[in-house]
């Protein structure tokens, strides 16, 4: 029986630009299922996301799904508010599969932008874990100041370590993403700032899903 597959789905079509290309594991491959996958949201919580910002699409070839935010910006210095240096959303995601295949998020690509003054620092971390699993991944990036530009940061997992969701029960999966950014060695008068979205409308975050089948039980 084929082991997996991880896929990489059409990067160019949901992002403004090429992002680098993912690692492929080793092994067999095989063919996302065929039948539609539907992703729900289940909860919305986070100061980076409010009611109504946050949005979830399953690429028609079942490779992955966007999440798309419009009001996620972290800011530290000048009249920032003090709460305003961290801003964090957690997303509780219902996942109905094809019967007879599991699932796991291989990579994520995030984009944004950062103004970060000279000696500012900006960080952007992301946690992952399907309910009731005590099995979490973290990844941090971290960004320096001087900075004022397009940010972007990929996570990615090798094939041996990727957290599968159980097969033949439901588990809802959790991302939780967090935006920080502090004044450093920079004027403390001056604003820095990192934000989840573009200039002129949203940006999405792109998470890849690798499949493989479920043992006959």
């Amino acid at each position: 029986m084929a082991t997996g597959l991880l896929l990489s789905g059409t990067i160019a079509a949901l992002l403004t630009s090429a992002l680098p290309a993912q690692h492929q594991p080793s092994g067999g491959f095989e063919d996302p299922p065929p039948d539609k996958i539907v992703i729900k949201v289940a909860t919305v919580n986070g100061s980076g996301c409010p009611q109504g910002t946050a949005a979830v699409a399953v690429s028609e070839d079942n490779t992955a799904f966007t999440v798309t935010y419009s009001d996620y910006l972290a800011q530290a210095g000048g009249d920032s508010p003090p709460t305003a240096f961290r801003k964090n959303c957690q997303l509780n995601l219902l996942v109905h599969v094809p019967q007879g295949f599991t699932y796991a998020v291989a990579s994520a690509d995030y984009r944004g932008f950062a103004a970060l003054q000279d000696g500012a620092k900006g960080t952007q971390r992301a946690s992952y874990y399907f309910q009731g699993s005590s099995n979490t991944e973290y990844r941090t990036h971290p960004f320096d100041g001087p900075l004022n530009d397009n940010w972007q940061a990929t996570d990615s997992t090798d094939w041996a370590q990727l957290v599968w969701a159980p097969c033949g029960v439901q588990r809802n999966f959790n991302i939780n993403t967090e935006l920080r950014v502090s004044t450093g060695t920079s004027d403390p008068a001056e604003v820095s700032f990192m934000t989840m979205d573009s200039t002129d409308g949203d940006i999405s975050t792109v998470y890849h899903l690798a499949w493989k089948e479920c043992p006959e039980s």
